[in-house]
C-alpha cells in the first residue's frame, strides 16, 4: 500500500546538492589541519629510531661499529703524521721507512673495508626507512574515512608520498651519519687537538659559538622556505594529474595553453621557494669556513711563534694542524644538519599526520561477526549530515523485507547515495542505527559488513590489470571456472572471448581499454562471484547507451535472484520492476510504495513520471529519460 510521510522541519534545516559530499578543502589543507603538534628535530629522530630502527638493530650495530672504527683511524691519524715528521724528518730513523708506510696501508685497507660495509648498510637502513614510511602511510590511506579522503586530492597525496617521505629519509639518513661518523670522527680529532696542544685547540674553535648562533637563524629561513616548498610540490602535483584526467576537455576546449601556464607558473613558486632555501643553507658553509678560517690562522701564528721559540717541535705541529684539517669536514657535515632536519622535520610533520590519522569509523572492541540469514535491512529514526549544519539524510525510517528489490528515488541532495554509504558503513549515522537481519551494522565486524555487501556505481572501477584478476578482486582463492561461470552470468563472456588475450586482457587504467558497457558487466561478473545476499547499486545503467543498457540489464536481473537489492534509479524502465519504491525530498521519506500506487497517490513521484511526458503505465521511456528531472 502506497504511504506518504510528512515532518515537520526548520525552514533553515534544508539539504542542499552541495550537502551531498563532504566539503573539499585540498590535501594540503587537510594535512594542516591535523593536530601533529609542533614536531621537533630530536622527536623526528627518536620517531624514526624506536619505529623504524630498531628493528633493524643488527643492521644498525653493523653500520655504527663500522662508523665508530671510521671515526676511531680518522683521530690515529694526526698522530701517525707526528709520528712521521718527528722520526724520519727530524730524527732520521730509517726503520720507520718501512714500519710507518706498513702501518698506513694496514689502517687504509682496513677503513676501504669499513666504509664499503657502512656505505651498504646505511643504504639497506635507508631504504627500509623509507618503505616503512610508505607502507605506513599506504596502511592509514586505505583505512581512512571517506570523508579525509573526499578532502584529499590524489595528486598532492602523490607528492606527499614520494618527496616528503624522501625528506624525511635524507634527514634522518643524514642525522644517523652526521651524529655517528661525522660527530664521533670530529670527537676524536678535536680530543687528539687538545691532547697535543689544548691553547692551538681553543684558537681554532673560537669561532664555533658565531657559527652555531648564525646557523639558528639560517634554520628559521630554511624552515618557512621548506614548508612553502612542500606545498607547491602538492599543488603541482594535483595540476598534473587533474590535466591527465581531463586531458580531452582541455583539448576540446583549447585549454592547452592555460593549462600550460598555469603548471609553469607553479614551478616558477616552486623554483622561488627552493631558491630561498638554498641560500639559506648555502649560506652555512661559508660563514663556517670564514670563522674556521680565523681560527686556524691564529693557530698558524701561534704555533709559528711557539716553533721559533723552540717549545713546539715541528712533528707536533704538523700533527696538530693534520687533525684540525681533517676535523674541518665532519665538522661543516654537523653544521650541514641543521639545514636537513629542518627540511625532514617539515616534511615529516605531513607524514607523521596522514600515518597517525585515526578514522572516525571503526570496529569497537567487542564487535561480532554479521550474520546475514535472509537479508532484512531496518533503518531506524536514521539522520545524517555532512556538514553538521547542513543534514543530509533526516529521521529515516524504513524496513526493506528479505529478497526484494527496493528503488530509491529522488532529486540530486535527497540523501539516497547516502543511505548506501551508511549502510556500508563508509559513514556511521548521527542518529539512529541500521539492522541486518536484526544486528546492529555498528556492533558487527567491519570486514563482516562489508563482506555482506556487494556495490555496483554508475562508474566501475577496475583496476590496471587482466580481466580475469579485475572479476576475481575482493574473492582471492576462487577459481578460474568460477570466474568464468560468473562473467558468464554477467553476458561478460561474449565480448571477454572474443578479445585476443581472453581473460588475460589488460584493461588499461581505471579500465580505459573497455567500454563503459564491457566495464560495468565485469563489475556484475565481480559481483556475482563475491556472492554477497545484500546487492546495493548506485545509477549503474545511467552512463550506458540504449544496446548496453539492456545488456546489462538483463546480467542485473540474473545477480538479483534471491539478494536483497537497493538500488538508486532515476530511469522509469528501472524503477518500474521495483518492488517497492522509496520517495526522497530533502533527506525523508516521503513517499513508498508501488509504481502504481504512487503514480495513482498523484504526488512527488507522479510528478516525476508526468514529467517525461509519457504514460507511465502503459509505455515505457527511453533510456535517457531522467526521473530526477
Amino acid at each position: 500500500m502506497a504511504s506518504t510521510a510528512t515532518q515537520n522541519k526548520p525552514d533553515d534545516a534544508r539539504a542542499t546538492t552541495s550537502a551531498q559530499k563532504p566539503p573539499s578543502s585540498g590535501f594540503a589543507r587537510s594535512i594542516d589541519a591535523l593536530d601533529v603538534g609542533d614536531l621537533t628535530p630530536y622527536e623526528l629522530v627518536r620517531r624514526i629510531a624506536i619505529v623504524y630502527l630498531k628493528p633493524q638493530w643488527k643492521i644498525l650495530s653493523i653500520s655504527l661499529a663500522s662508523m665508530v672504527f671510521l671515526a676511531a683511524t680518522t683521530g690515529a691519524l694526526p698522530f701517525l703524521m707526528r709520528q712521521v715528521a718527528d722520526r724520519i724528518f727530524i730524527a732520521k730513523d730509517s726503520s720507520m721507512l718501512y714500519i710507518l708506510p706498513g702501518l698506513v696501508l694496514v689502517i687504509m685497507g682496513l677503513r676501504a673495508i669499513a666504509d664499503y660495509i657502512g656505505r651498504v648498510t646505511q643504504a639497506r637502513i635507508a631504504n627500509e626507512v623509507v618503505g616503512g614510511l610508505r607502507q605506513h602511510m599506504f596502511g592509514s590511506l586505505v583505512r581512512a574515512d571517506l570523508s579525509f579522503l573526499d578532502a584529499m586530492h590524489s595528486g598532492r597525496f602523490v607528492a606527499a608520498f614520494m618527496a616528503d617521505v624522501g625528506l624525511v629519509n635524507s634527514a634522518a639518513a643524514g642525522t644517523l651519519t652526521a651524529l655517528v661518523k661525522s660527530g664521533l670522527t670530529a670527537f676524536f680529532l678535536v680530543l687528539a687537538m687538545f691532547w697535543m696542544d689544548s691553547v692551538l685547540a681553543l684558537l681554532v674553535i673560537m669561532g664555533a659559538p658565531g657559527a652555531i648562533y648564525f646557523m639558528g637563524k639560517q634554520r628559521k629561513k630554511i624552515r618557512k622556505s621548506t614548508k612553502g616548498m612542500l606545498r607547491e610540490t602538492g599543488d603541482l602535483s594535483a595540476i598534473l594529474s587533474q590535466t591527465l584526467r581531463s586531458v580531452r576537455i582541455v583539448k576540446a576546449y583549447s585549454q592547452e595553453g592555460q593549462e600550460e601556464a598555469r603548471f609553469s607558473a607553479s614551478v616558477r613558486r616552486i623554483i622561488n621557494h627552493l631558491m630561498k632555501q638554498a641560500r639559506a643553507s648555502s649560506a652555512m658553509g661559508p660563514a663556517t669556513e670564514a670563522l674556521t678560517g680565523v681560527g686556524f690562522a691564529l693557530a698558524i701564528f701561534y704555533g709559528g711563534w711557539q716553533g721559533i721559540e723552540g717549545n713546539v717541535t715541528m712533528g707536533s705541529f704538523m700533527g696538530f694542524m693534520t687533525a684540525a684539517m681533517l676535523a674541518y669536514q665532519p665538522l661543516k657535515a654537523l653544521a650541514g644538519l641543521q639545514g636537513k632536519l629542518t627540511q625532514g622535520t617539515e616534511a615529516a610533520k605531513r607524514v607523521f599526520a596522514l600515518i597517525d590519522h585515526q578514522p572516525t569509523v571503526d570496529e569497537i572492541e567487542t564487535a561480532e561477526p554479521l550474520l546475514v540469514s535472509d537479508g532484512e535491512i531496518i533503518f531506524e529514526n536514521v539522520s545524517f549530515a555532512y556538514n553538521k549544519d547542513v543534514p543530509v539524510v533526516r529521521n529515516f525510517s524504513f524496513t526493506i523485507p528479505a529478497g526484494k528489490k527496493i528503488a530509491l528515488v529522488g532529486a540530486s541532495g535527497s540523501g539516497k547515495t547516502t543511505l548506501i554509504n551508511l549502510l556500508m558503513r563508509f559513514f556511521d549515522p548521527d542518529e539512529g542505527r541500521i539492522l541486518i537481519d536484526g544486528q546492529d551494522v555498528r556492533t558487527s565486524k567491519l570486514s563482516t559488513v562489508r563482506g555482506a555487501t556487494a556495490l555496483l556505481t554508475q562508474d566501475p572501477i577496475l583496476f590496471d590489470d587482466t580481466i580475469m584478476e579485475n572479476i576475481r578482486y575482493g574473492s582471492e582463492g576462487k577459481s578460474d571456472e568460477e570466474i568464468m561461470l560468473a562473467a558468464h552470468g554477467a553476458a561478460a563472456d561474449e565480448f571477454i572471448t572474443e578479445l585476443p588475450e581472453q581473460y588475460d586482457t589488460q584493461v588499461g587504467e581505471a579500465g580505459g581499454l573497455l567500454s563503459g558497457g564491457q566495464r560495468q558487466r565485469i563489475a556484475i561478473a565481480r559481483a556475482m562471484l563475491k556472492g554477497a545476499p545484500i546487492l546495493l547499486l548506485d545509477e549503474p545503467t545511467s552512463a550506458l547507451d540504449s544496446k548496453s543498457e539492456s545488456k546489462v540489464q538483463a546480467a542485473l536481473e540474473t545477480l538479483f535472484a534471491g539478494r536483497t537489492v537497493l538500488m538508486i534509479a532515476h530511469r522509469l524502465s528501472t524503477v518500474k520492476n521495483a518492488d517497492i519504491i522509496c520517495v526522497l525530498d530533502k533527506g525523508q521519506l516521503v513517499e513508498s510504495g508501488t509504481h502504481d500506487e504512487l503514480f495513482a497517490l498523484d504526488g512527488l513521484y507522479a510528478d516525476f513520471c508526468k514529467m517525461q511526458m509519457v504514460n507511465p503505465i502503459e509505455a515505457s521511456p527511453s533510456p535517457a529519460s531522467d526521473l530526477a528531472q
